[in-house]
């Protein structure tokens, strides 16, 4: 039976923008097994979800300017296949610290996938063709993030967390396949060189920075925490000085652009410690298995996925940045209700804290202004 490319670059869309959202959701709540099996402190565990996210927010930016100079479905592809190889050798891990070596594997791979993903389903899809595309390309990302702790939560409590990293192992496969049959090639900057100084520039300076505030309230923190931050101001001057950067710091110009990604920056890491203490906190604290903890955690991404289609037509109604600040207030709220976490907290305010945070995210991430 003959399938079209455009079917393969579905396939190929469904499984990757699927597979990054999963894979750092789905972990969180394989966290209290982890840490029991390996009998590990809870700073070092929780640098298992960090590792994977400080390694995709390094690479995304150079991975992606090395795909637009050497093509970005080559780059894809050596994704693919990285994650999926580093996804198999983190079920034959036998501590803590080789966990985290394989998650940074997957982190990087992840930066290869995602920063080409969208990309490439742009240039494969004519216009009249792309929204849809696209949109499927999102849902996609959606069901990766319902089903991350939903499936987690299950894979853990009846196979074990090695479990969730095998679960990919043939999605990966099967990715890698269907990319193969994807037709072209990308280069738009093919023949400019890679800036290597900037790269490691900008690679140093958030690592610096996310070590600094790991170690908090050590002093040693706010010192890593203003070098990571000199090293980021001292990197836009240089990037905005040279001919080929590995980013162009010129869209900071846009003061819109460079607001809304300062107010996302302060939303996700007010956000993101949460989804990781509760995943403890319902386990350790409320006695709940991983199955019923990782339902209860699903509140937020199935409040982002309902809520999001409508965030959209909202905007188009009311002016975007009222849209996006509404969806603040509502961060707001529910970090306020998590801030009183303890013992005898209730579901039912967990349910709603975490239903809040996905009203927010979803109103809020929606609104994005273009450079």
């Amino acid at each position: 039976m003959f399938i079209s490319p455009k079917r393969y670059a579905l396939i190929v869309a469904i499984l990757t923008s699927f597979l990054t959202p999963f894979v750092a959701s789905s972990i969180n709540i394989a966290l209290p097994s982890i840490g029991t099996e390996f009998t590990s402190t809870a700073i070092l565990l929780g640098w298992v979800p960090t590792a994977y996210l400080l390694a995709l927010a390094v690479c995304l930016v150079p991975f992606g300017r090395i795909a637009d100079i050497y093509g970005r479905k080559r780059i894809f592809t050596y994704g693919i296949i990285m994650f999926t190889i580093a996804s198999f050798l983190a079920t034959l891990s036998s501590s803590v610290e080789m966990l985290i070596v394989f998650r940074v594997l997957q982190g990087a791979s992840s930066a290869m996938i995602f920063g080409n993903l969208f990309a490439i389903i742009a240039s494969i899809f004519p216009s009249g063709e792309r929204g849809k595309a696209l949109g499927i390309t999102i849902t996609g990302a959606f069901l990766g993030l319902f089903l991350g702790p939903v499936l987690g939560g299950f894979l853990t409590g009846y196979f074990g967390w090695r479990s969730i990293f095998l679960f990919n192992v043939p999605l990966g496969i099967l990715a890698s396949v269907a990319v193969t049959r994807l037709e072209g090639e990308w280069m738009e900057a093919s023949g400019q060189k890679f800036d290597i100084p900037g790269t490691v520039l900008l690679g140093g300076s958030l690592i610096t920075l996310m070590y600094g505030i790991s170690i908090l309230p050590n002093t040693w923190g706010f010192y890593f925490i203003f070098m990571g931050l000199t090293g980021l101001i001292l990197f836009y001057f240089v990037e905005n000085r040279i001919k080929s950067p590995v980013l162009d710091v010129k869209v900071f110009n846009n003061w819109s652009f460079t607001l809304y990604n300062i107010a996302a920056f302060i939303s996700y890491c007010s956000a993101a410690p949460i989804i990781f203490l509760l995943s403890l906190y319902l386990q350790y604290v409320k006695g709940l298995d991983p199955q019923w903890a990782g339902i209860v955690l699903s509140v937020q991404p199935v409040m982002m996925t309902i809520f999001s289609p409508l965030a959209g037509k909202l905007s188009d109604i009311i002016e975007p940045r009222k849209v996006a600040a509404l969806g603040m207030v509502f961060n707001t709220i529910g970090c306020a209700l998590f801030a009183f976490l303890g013992e005898n907290t209730s579901t039912i305010t967990i349910v709603l804290g975490l239903g809040l945070l996905g009203l927010g995210f979803a109103l809020f991430l929606h609104q994005t202004p273009m450079p």
